[in-house]
């Protein structure tokens, strides 16, 4: 408790998303915040807290697990009889795409460009560490130096950015 915090304050400045940003007070989720299928109907229940350190960012971590399972628990209760996947149809000329969703990090957004065959000509995916990589130097200030890992680990950013 209190180690590597981020305000509400500096949360919000910094543009700090995710689970990082839901434990400093920054209440954004997707799923919540644009009633698109199927979270419309499942009702998800945004896991939050203030404090902005350690202890609140393994505390939303936990209660996203459990809200977790619990969807995971109702859309498998509400699968409906028949096939489950089917293939992926290519449009027949060049188009253009995005997709957003809400990740643990927080927002991802994948831009995809495919050419007259089919094939992808571009596709752009934006991680959200890229956003929060900065507020973690100022979760660091005024820590002592072994607690870097623990500061760290609990924002648990990517490195590369590609490990969507």
């Amino acid at each position: 408790m209190t180690t590597g915090r981020v305000t509400p304050e500096l949360a919000a400045r910094l543009g700090l998303t995710g689970l990082g940003g839901r434990a400093s007070g920054q209440a954004a989720d997707l799923r919540c915040d644009h009633g698109w299928q199927p979270y419309r109907q499942l009702q998800v229940r945004k896991a939050t807290q203030q404090a902005g350190d350690v202890a609140a960012r393994v505390v939303v971590r936990f209660d996203e697990l459990i809200e977790s399972l619990r969807l995971v628990r109702e859309l498998c209760g509400a699968l409906p009889g028949g096939k489950v996947a089917s293939e992926p149809v290519m449009p027949q000329r060049a188009a253009q795409g995005a997709g957003w969703v809400e990740g643990w990090r927080g927002e991802i957004l994948v831009a995809l460009d495919t050419g007259a065959d089919g094939g992808i000509v571009r596709c752009h995916c934006h991680d959200p560490s890229w956003q929060n990589w900065p507020v973690l130097e100022h979760a660091v200030i005024g820590n002592i130096v072994p607690d870097f890992p623990l500061i760290n680990k609990s924002f648990n950013l990517s490195y590369s950015g590609h490990d969507l």
